[in-house]
């Protein structure tokens, strides 16, 4: 269990939403269908960033959104930290995981609009 104010980071192995045997794929959904971490990730993709970059990046995200992401992001070892947030060899991998999905977005959109 987290600390009071820590954030429960999803993990395989454990019970996560969807799971209650915490079933690997249902624990990076748990984490990716957070508010916000898939914004954070994606804009991480477009290059490194500091704190109040990657707020301004992310629009109207809170500051104690963002710092609740970067927090369980970097726990889970997807993000990196430091002066500058990056995404993590894992977290590059899980962005092309996520690319044929982009593509299929980008299909279901144009078919929508016919």
């Amino acid at each position: 269990m987290a600390d009071e104010g820590t954030p429960e980071v999803p993990r395989p192995g454990r019970p996560v939403r969807g799971s209650e045997t915490g079933r690997p794929i249902m624990a990076a959904l748990d984490l990716l269908g957070r508010r916000w971490a898939l914004r954070v990730i994606w804009e991480l993709h477009q290059g490194p960033a500091g704190f109040r970059e990657l707020q301004r990046r992310c629009e109207r995200m809170s500051s104690s959104v963002l710092s609740t992401r970067l927090e369980e992001l970097t726990t889970a070892r997807v993000v990196a930290g430091g002066d500058r947030y990056r995404l993590t060899p894992l977290g590059e991998r899980l962005v092309r995981a996520l690319l044929p999905l982009q593509e299929w977005s980008d299909a279901w959109d144009a078919d929508l609009r016919e």
